[in-house]
């Protein structure tokens, strides 16, 4: 199958319609008006899945500056906290967890997500999705292509927002709160993980 962007150009290198193209046969000339009609739907068509096409590039490419900028700031506060005096076991059991945890799912749903469900989520009622080692069960949501890509931007946000936030987050408790218990930085982890689900939930009862 040739690229999308390539049908025009190579009807016209072919001398043939796109629909002929598409077909793989000569259409019947008895009635010229319905064949021009249905060659400009299916070029049409074609124009617009290549624009959307490249829609989809150009959010990717811009997924993926945003995950790295957002990564080097996280691993430089790590960087900062360690020069600043942080213990490395400190370190291991909050920021590094959060931060790895934060990058990992994030570069999943930056890279790897598809932008579309199959056809079959938005004819049945699943809340459920499943890609190799990820998991997402979000119960009571109606999982389809209307409320899919909003439910992606949430969580990117929200993940690559704890990869920046979160080693400021637990610095500023360091400082005010010096004889913590464990709770807060439970609270802190538990915060920046499960809190991932809210703007998954809110997005996908909003365009559900």
């Amino acid at each position: 199958m040739p690229d999308v962007e390539l049908l025009l150009p190579l009807g016209e290198a072919l001398g043939v319609s796109v629909t002929e193209l598409l077909s793989g046969q000569r259409m019947p000339r008895e009635e010229p008006w319905k064949v021009d009609a249905v060659d400009r739907l299916v070029a049409g068509t074609v124009e617009l899945s290549a624009q959307e096409r490249k829609a989809r590039e150009a959010a990717r490419r811009r997924r993926s500056l945003a995950y790295l900028l957002c990564g080097a700031v996280g691993l430089g506060e790590v960087c900062l906290l360690v020069i600043w005096g942080a213990q490395w076991a400190e370190l291991a059991e909050n920021v590094l967890l959060v931060e790895g945890l934060s990058l990992l799912f994030g570069a999943w749903l930056c890279f790897f997500a598809p932008d579309t469900l199959p056809a079959y989520y938005d004819e049945n009622r699943i809340s459920f999705y499943g890609d190799g080692v990820f998991r997402m069960n979000l119960a009571g949501i109606r999982l389809n292509n209307s409320n899919w890509p909003h439910i992606l931007r949430g969580m990117r946000l929200w993940l690559l927002g704890a990869s920046v936030l979160f080693p400021a987050a637990w610095w500023a408790a360091e400082e005010l709160f010096p004889a913590r218990p464990l709770a807060v930085d439970l609270t802190l982890k538990l915060t920046a993980m499960v809190g991932l689900f809210l703007p998954a939930y809110f997005a996908g009862k909003r365009y559900e």
